[in-house]
């Protein structure tokens, strides 16, 4: 059987991951550094090309210098035609000529001096002059006649020269070639360079985690679908744990809303027929009323009292599910009435092997619905009395369920506790989520997030208190606020 990489994002056959169309990510990384490192270039071409020209222009100066040293050295007759020719063809200019003090010594091809179309002057070019000259020779388009004025050599005024244009533009153009194809070359490997990188650092674990983005949206309840950390250390590495967690939470959550619906779908199909049996038990308990043995008498109240709400739990067995829990009914409620009901349901006493223990102010009245309160005390004293049954046989000193209720200012405060095992601490974060907690094997695991959910609605809180032996929950149920301006005016009309 073939394996999976588990580096690898699973494959989904019916919708493959869709690909990014146009120019990808590590497309636009090289586009854009072969563009930045081209700027950069042309910013380095530019004075390049300036300096280029001027150094052209010194070499001719430099040789200017030592046909003047000739000129001086020799006498004024002694330079032939043809010696000053080949001088000038040597410094590639027409003419020569050097000023000091009041003489001036020119070396001319011809008596009849050229026109000058642009006169530079070395001794002092500005950058941007030198720029601007040096595209004018770059893009000329005739040949120009240019003067070139520099230091003279042994401290001399000047020393000018007079030469043709064209020499320097075909050096120029060679010189702006060989520039662009080297730019070229440097940016296309840089470029290159710099896509190998961060393809290879980022484009692709960027890749990988979308893969595994878009296979988990495919099927989000399909734990295989999780990415798989890379153990990368970088920000990247955070982003990928940060997203294995957020999946798992998030597969956790679909599996509870499954659950919570095949819940759902059971009992709906069981109700029908669990109301009707519950409705014949209860024609059945009618009859027990003409016994007249006093222990029936005192027990079929009871009885039909609790399949009245066994019946009223199937109807509303769905609530949970559908978030619609009816708002509570308050009114008046002894308090010592409804813990002893409760004790009577779950058939504990003081003299059992798991001993019950109440204490609490006699006579205490809460403004809560005696229903939703009975069914949150029943739920956390049978969580209890389960947990110390677990670890039968039973010992009634070691083995207690305390029940304890009290009345602080407008809130009524009662604790829920016993003397088991405990909560794990593990569980203690999900006490109140459907189906993540429950101390018990077996347990639906509702009845934590029910008593919390009816709580709520009376405005009260429910919360495990640390540090007890067992677990101990503490239910604190404020009064509804009394509206001073209505009561005044019941009283008048009264």
């Amino acid at each position: 059987m073939p394996t999976q990489d588990l580096t690898s994002p699973p494959l989904v056959p019916d919708a493959p991951p869709r690909r990014p169309t146009g120019l990808g990510l590590s497309g636009k990384l090289l586009v854009l550094t072969v563009l930045f490192v081209t700027i950069a270039e042309i910013a380095i071409f530019v004075p390049s090309l300036a300096n280029f020209r001027l150094s052209w222009l010194s070499d001719r100066v430099a040789a200017a210098r030592t046909a003047a040293l000739v000129l001086e050295a020799a006498p004024e007759a002694a330079v032939s035609p043809e010696l000053g020719r080949q001088i000038l063809d040597s410094v590639g200019a027409q003419v020569v000529v050097v000023k000091r003090e009041d003489t001036r010594r020119l070396l001319a091809s011809s008596d009849m001096p050229p026109s000058i179309d642009q006169h530079v002057d070395m001794r002092d070019v500005p950058f941007w002059r030198a720029v601007i000259d040096a595209f004018y020779s770059l893009f000329s388009t005739h040949n120009r006649v240019l003067r070139v004025v520099a230091e003279a050599p042994r401290d001399g005024d000047f020393l000018e020269i007079v030469l043709d244009e064209r020499p320097l533009h075909k050096a120029m153009v060679k010189f702006a070639i060989t520039i662009f194809l080297v730019s070229l070359l440097i940016s296309l490997g840089a470029g290159l360079l710099i896509y190998v990188s961060l393809n290879a650092l980022f484009v692709r674990p960027m890749r990988r985690l979308t893969g595994w983005m878009a296979a988990f949206r495919e099927a989000p309840e399909d734990a295989s679908r999780i990415i798989v950390p890379s153990g990368r250390t970088d920000e990247l590495g955070t982003a990928e744990e940060a997203l294995a967690e957020l999946q798992r939470g998030l597969s956790q959550t679909l599996m509870q809303k499954t659950h919570l619906a095949a819940l759902g779908l059971a009992v709906s199909k069981i109700n029908h027929d669990l109301r009707n049996l519950l409705a014949s038990v209860q024609l059945i308990s009618d009859r027990l009323m003409e016994v007249q043995d006093p222990a029936v008498q005192r027990v079929v109240p009871k009885l039909m009292a609790a399949l009245d709400r066994a019946i009223t739990y199937c109807e509303q067995t769905l609530s949970y599910g559908r978030a619609q829990e009816p708002l509570p009914e308050r009114r008046s409620v002894d308090v010592g009435a409804l813990i002893d009901e409760v004790r009577d349901t779950l058939g504990l006493s003081a003299e059992g092997p798991v001993r019950w223990v109440a204490s609490l102010e006699r006579p205490l009245v809460m403004d809560a619905d005696p229903d939703q309160m009975f069914r949150v005390l029943l739920n956390l004293t049978r969580n209890a009395k389960q947990a110390l049954e677990a670890r039968a046989p039973n010992d009634p000193e070691r083995d207690q369920v305390h029940v304890i209720a009290r009345r602080r200012g407008s809130v009524v405060e009662i604790e829920v506790s016993d003397t088991g095992p405990g909560i794990p601490a593990a569980q203690r974060d999900h006490l109140f989520s459907a189906f993540r907690a429950s101390a018990r094997r077996g347990g639906t695991r509702l009845g934590l997030p029910i008593a919390d959910e009816l709580v709520r609605a009376h405005g009260g809180d429910i919360r495990l208190v640390d540090g007890t032996i067992g677990a101990t929950f503490l239910i604190t149920i404020p009064d509804r606020p009394v509206d001073l301006r209505a009561r005044a005016a019941r009283l008048a009309r009264a």
